[in-house]
């Protein structure tokens, strides 16, 4: 399984032989390089520029914007509301679970809680975490890395964090990495992700935008 990163929140899931999928493409509005993608599946997880600028990917992809269970190619999909109560406005989120053969990514979209225990339980094991960890609308450095101490994944790929161009303010990926208590974190410009060669502790690669 291979997971690139285009920025904010945006990534490509592939596995060879099997659908590609694209998560919350963002729009040209946001200041980061424009989106030219194709795939087989796309997800949204909320309704913001950042989020759902689905006509940036083309190839006519099966969308995803509400929670439900999908089989789609021989991936198991499983969207879940976890949306966020305040002040008794409800601000809807939508994470998703990709199964590719028991191997699993967490994309968990604008999450701004820790999930109770429960929720944390019916996700089962996750192998790759996408996590937002800036601030603004969701996780803060603090809270991301609660997140992480919950869900135990094999690798945890933070998102949605401070970066050149990007036109609202976040909080920079340092931050997080010093909540986690890393000094320096693994860079690449891609996860590549194999069953029966997982890291046994959790460890956190922070990905290179990709422009192109």
């Amino acid at each position: 399984m291979e997971v690139i990163w285009y920025g904010h929140s945006c990534f490509r899931i592939t596995e060879r032989n099997k659908l590609s999928i694209i998560t919350d493409p963002y729009g040209d509005s946001i200041g980061l390089p424009p989106l030219k993608l194709k795939a087989d599946v796309v997800t949204v997880s909320h309704q913001e520029p950042g989020h759902n600028n689905i006509n940036a990917v083309k190839g006519d992809p099966f969308l995803i914007t509400s929670p439900g269970e999908y089989e789609i190619g021989g991936v198991f999909i499983t969207a879940l509301a976890l949306h966020f109560v305040e002040q008794e406005i409800v601000r809807a989120n939508v994470a998703y679970l990709f199964d590719y053969d028991n191997l699993t990514v967490l994309h968990l979209g604008d999450l701004a809680h820790i999930p109770d225990q429960s929720t944390i339980e019916a996700l089962g094991q996750v192998n790759v975490l996408l996590l937002p960890v800036g601030g603004g609308n969701s996780l803060r450095a603090a809270q991301a890395a609660e997140v992480v101490a919950l869900i135990e994944p094999n690798y945890i790929v933070p998102m949605h964090y401070a970066l050149p161009g990007l036109k609202f303010q976040l909080d920079p990926v340092e931050k997080f990495l010093k909540a986690m208590g890393i000094g320096k974190a693994q860079e690449s410009e891609a996860l590549k992700v194999t069953a029966g060669e997982l890291p046994e502790q959790s460890q956190v690669v922070v990905l290179l935008p990709q422009t192109k």
